[in-house]
C-alpha cells in the first residue's frame, strides 16, 4: 500500500505584511531582515517560517533563538505548540523546548545569553528575534557558522533598539544580493489604528515612540545610560578607527567573571589626557591561563592591569586569591578599592568626552555601551537605581574600572616657565 496522505491546516492566516516576507524567503532570499513595530506579528510570522522550513526537509534543524532562554518560552514556546499541534506524530520536549516533526525536522528554541549552548551545531534555517537585545558576536562568530554546511538561511526580526547588531544587519540588507531588507512602520501599515497610535503618543517620549512604532534606529534606547554621551562621541567624530601608538604602554580594565564572561578594555592614556579605547576582548567559560595566553599573543607592551576590589577574595578551594593565581601567569593587577557603582557611572559620564573608541576592534564594546540601562520595575512602571544585568553589564563595568584606573593615572602635564626681563 502506498503512503496515506493527510492534509493538515495550520490555524494561520498571515497579514499582508507577514505574506511578503514569507514569499521573500520562498523565492530564494537567504538573510532576510524585518525591522517592524510592535503588534506587528513578528513573532507568529518567525514561528510559522520555522514550522514550514522544519517540514520541507526531511530532518530539517531549525532554531529560534530569543535574547534569553526564558524569554523564548515567555514569547514563542506557546506559539509553537499551538501551531504545530494540528500535525499528526508531533512531539515536544518541554525541558529542551524541542518540537519533533514527523517528518525528522526539528525547531528547537535557544536563548543568545547562553551561545555556547548552539556551538557544534548545524542549522537549515535560524529566526533571531529583537536581535538588538543580542551581542554582535552571536551572529559572527556563533550563528552563521553552524549555517555554512547546510547553506542555511536566517530571518532576523525585531524593533531598533539603538545603532547596534541589528542597525549593522539592516544596513547589510540594504545592499541586495542574499539579502533583502523589509520595514513596517505604524504610520504606513494601518495595522493600528490612528486613536490607539495618538493615545500612545501622550504616553510616550517622542524618542520612545519614535523607536517602538516608527522603527527609529537614531532614537535612543530606552532607560540607555549612556545614550547621549555615545551620540556625541559619534557626532564628533570620536568613534573611528583609532591607530595603536607603539611608544605609549597599553593600559587594560578588566571585569572578571566566574560564571559570567569576562571583559577586557585595551587603553592607552595620551600626554594630553585622551582615553583611547584601541581593542576589546570578551570570552565566556575560560580560566586565567587563556587570558594570559591572549595577552601575550596580542604582543602589546603593557602597563597596568586594572581589576575590581573581589579579586583579593581568596577561593575556598585553593586557598588563592585571583590577583596571586594572575600573578603566577605574569599578570600582576592593580586592585581597584570597593566604591559606590552611582558614583563610578558619574565619572565614567564625565569621562566620556575624553573617550576615543575604535569601532572596528571595539564593536562589542560599543554594542555593551548602547544597550546599558537601568532596570526597570515592571510593576510599579518605573526605572530601578540599579542597572540592568546582562550581558551589555561586563563590557560597561570594565569601562567603569578604566575611568577609576584613568583617575590614578592622571597627572598634571609637565609645564615650562619662560622668565624674560621686561625692558
Amino acid at each position: 500500500m502506498g503512503a496515506r496522505e493527510v492534509e493538515v491546516v495550520i490555524p494561520y492566516s498571515p497579514r499582508s505584511p507577514q505574506r511578503a516576507i514569507h514569499e521573500a524567503i520562498d523565492e530564494g532570499a537567504r538573510f532576510v531582515v524585518v525591522v517592524a513595530h510592535r503588534r506587528m506579528g513578528k513573532t507568529v510570522l518567525a514561528v510559522n517560517e520555522c514550522i514550514k522550513r522544519a517540514l520541507l526537509r526531511t530532518n530539517a534543524r531549525v532554531c529560534y533563538i530569543a535574547p534569553t532562554f526564558r524569554q523564548g518560552k515567555a514569547v514563542a514556546w506557546d506559539f509553537l505548540r499551538h501551531y504545530t499541534d494540528p500535525i499528526p506524530g508531533v512531539s515536544y520536549n518541554e525541558t529542551e523546548l524541542r518540537c519533533d516533526l514527523p517528518n525528522g525536522g526539528r525547531v528547537r528554541i535557544f536563548g543568545a545569553d547562553n551561545p555556547d549552548s548552539l556551538r557544534g551545531l548545524s542549522a537549515d534555517f535560524v529566526v533571531l528575534d529583537e536581535v538588538g537585545l543580542m551581542q554582535s558576536r552571536v551572529w559572527s562568530e556563533v550563528v552563521r557558522p553552524l549555517l555554512a554546511d547546510r547553506k542555511g538561511g536566517a530571518l532576523f526580526i525585531g524593533t531598533p533598539q539603538g545603532r547596534n547588531l541589528f542597525h549593522a544587519l539592516a544596513e547589510q540588507a540594504k545592499l541586495g544580493g542574499e539579502w533583502r531588507l523589509f520595514e513596517f512602520r505604524a504610520s504606513v501599515t494601518g495595522l493600528i489604528d490612528d486613536i490607539e497610535l495618538a493615545s500612545a503618543r501622550q504616553t510616550m517620549t517622542p524618542d520612545e515612540y519614535q523607536q517602538e512604532w516608527e522603527c527609529s534606529f537614531s532614537a535612543s534606547v530606552k532607560g540607555a545610560i549612556y545614550a547621549a554621551e555615545l551620540d556625541r562621541a559619534r557626532t564628533e567624530k570620536r568613534v573611528t578607527r583609532v591607530p595603536i601608538d607603539d611608544a605609549m604602554l597599553m593600559q587594560t580594565a578588566w571585569d572578571l567573571g566566574v560564571g559570567d564572561a569576562t571583559a577586557i578594555i585595551f587603553w592607552q592614556h595620551s600626554p594630553a589626557g585622551e582615553i583611547r579605547i584601541v581593542d576589546y576582548h570578551e570570552a565566556s567559560g575560560e580560566g586565567l591561563a587563556y587570558y594570559a595566553s591572549m595577552l601575550q599573543a596580542k604582543s602589546y607592551k603593557y602597563g597596568v592591569h586594572t581589576g575590581p576590589h573581589d579579586l583579593e577574595v581568596r577561593e575556598l578551594g585553593t586557598g588563592k586569591s585571583r590577583v596571586e593565581q594572575a600573578k603566577a601567569l605574569g599578570i600582576n593587577f592593580r586592585v581597584l578599592p570597593q566604591s559606590k557603582l552611582e558614583d563610578g557611572i558619574a565619572a565614567t559620564r564625565a569621562a566620556f568626552s575624553r573617550m576615543w573608541i575604535d569601532e572596528e576592534r571595539c564593536a562589542s564594546l560599543l554594542d555593551a555601551i548602547q544597550n546599558y540601562r537601568w532596570d526597570y520595575n515592571q510593576r510599579l512602571d518605573e526605572f530601578k537605581s540599579l542597572p540592568l544585568h546582562d550581558w551589555a553589564s561586563h563590557g560597561c563595568d570594565a569601562l567603569r574600572y578604566l575611568v577609576m584606573s584613568a583617575k590614578k593615572e592622571a597627572k598634571l602635564a609637565p609645564f615650562k616657565l619662560d622668565l624674560r626681563w621686561v625692558r
